[in-house]
């Protein structure tokens, strides 16, 4: 392990101290926007479970973003009657501004925020932030989706969170496994340097924070959490779902355009993403893009030669049938080889096999959507069918080459000689 003094630079992770100084080890942010039946009970549970548990000395930091309604007041209560609980207010609302403006200024060593409906259980905080006061982790998540995680919510939302992840693991080669759930810590030097980068000011913060330090070669560690979903919760899922994949194109097209400065951040344990793309381990979004769709031109061409040559012995469904088997073959082989670079024979059985079923996948799309359009009109127009085909086909495309990316074809492991773990360095600034 180094450590470097050098200005701008951020030195290795320490164990913080156990011993009380007046200063909070912790500082646990709540961000809140017309709050005012939930604060109280929150903040009071919240309270007395870390002065029952917590070793540390802590803070409860109320972010109220622009309440209208009698939140400023009941917070401004809370601050009063409790030790070691403040408010904050700011005049804008979005949870990735208050959490920003909070931990930009906080002077805890280690920071963390949860959700004002504690839909996680308290008993998950200490594991929590445990990895970065020992400086074993700089990041910490609480996760819903991985192993030993209990978790009661509907059927929506449970597709969208799931859905969601998938397109992150396709599209930004995420490696955490839930980047939604509202219970998160970082320590504060790390948020020091990852801070400057995050744009958004809303939901989608969350997001683009991990990415970016995983990107940066930071040390993420997950909590398994039980979670109770909360049915009066105010959260739209549909328009923060778009917000959030408008942020996933930003932050892809970011990345794959070498805008983000990801390269001045040091990395004291010499984990750099430099040296993975040298090592040729993963790829970039844009070029296994340009390759898929390469393949994808090819592949349509060498389907319409071989439904040419089966047409004058067989009926059009059975040509179109072995036609599409035998180029959804070529096409996984295709991309396999070219695409996502991959070589040698291990492994091709089953990325025959999952291919063929993303190919399923794909075909029940558009299928299913010519058959919704005839449900819905008794004789639709041919432009209206070309027009729902192009639509489902563009969607199909798009979700093929995230399963490839992220089911079929995923990222080897790095092996311990790659310094290629998710885990790796602190950063800071300089090298």
């Amino acid at each position: 392990m180094r450590t470097d003094s050098s200005p701008g630079t951020l030195a290795a992770r320490e164990h913080l101290p156990a011993a009380g100084t007046g200063t909070p080890v912790l500082d646990v942010v709540v961000p809140v926007h017309n709050e005012e039946r939930d604060l109280a009970p929150c903040v009071l549970r919240l309270h007395e479970h870390l002065t029952r548990t917590f070793p540390y000395a802590f803070r409860i930091t109320v972010a109220d973003n622009a309440s209208t309604d009698s939140t400023p007041r009941v917070a401004a209560g809370l601050a009063e009657r409790l030790a070691g609980v403040r408010s904050v207010r700011l005049e804008r609302k979005g949870r990735g501004r208050a959490l920003h403006a909070v931990w930009s200024a906080s002077d805890a060593p280690v920071l963390a925020y949860m959700d004002v409906d504690l839909s996680t259980d308290l008993n998950a905080l200490l594991p929590l932030v445990a990895p970065l006061i020992s400086g074993h982790s700089d990041l910490a998540i609480g996760s819903r989706l991985t192993r030993g995680a209990r978790v009661v919510r509907g059927a929506r939302r449970e597709f969208v969170s799931r859905a969601y992840n998938l397109i992150l693991r396709g599209s930004l080669r995420a490696r955490f496994s839930d980047a939604q759930c509202g219970f998160k810590a970082i320590r504060r030097d790390v948020a020091g340097a990852l801070l400057p980068l995050v744009e958004d000011t809303g939901w989608f913060f969350d997001t683009e924070m991990l990415v970016l330090a995983e990107r940066a070669g930071c040390r993420i560690h997950e909590v398994p959490v039980d979670w109770v979903d909360d049915p009066d919760s105010s959260v739209r899922v549909v328009r923060t779902a778009a917000d959030d994949l408008r942020g996933v194109c930003r932050v892809g097209r970011a990345l794959a355009t070498g805008a983000l400065p990801l390269d001045r951040l040091a990395r004291p344990f010499g984990d750099d993403p430099r040296d993975r793309e040298l090592a040729g381990v993963p790829r970039g979004l844009a070029r296994q893009f340009l390759g898929f769709c390469a393949v994808g031109v090819l592949s349509t061409l060498f389907y319409l030669l071989l439904y040419s040559g089966f047409r004058p012995f067989a009926g059009a469904q059975t040509a179109n049938a072995l036609a599409l088997l035998v180029s959804a073959v070529a096409n996984t082989a295709a991309n396999r080889r070219l695409t996502f670079g991959v070589r040698g024979r291990g492994g091709a059985v089953r990325h025959q096999a999952r291919g063929l079923m993303v190919f399923a996948i794909g075909l029940a799309l558009t299928s299913g959507s010519l058959a919704a359009l005839d449900t819905a009109a008794d004789h639709p127009a041919h432009s209206t069918e070309l027009a729902v085909l192009v639509a489902a086909n563009l969607a199909a495309t798009v979700l093929r080459f995230l399963l490839l990316r992220a089911w079929v074809f995923p990222e080897p492991p790095p092996g311990p000689d790659t310094s290629a773990a998710p885990g790796g360095a602190l950063p800071g600034e300089g090298r």
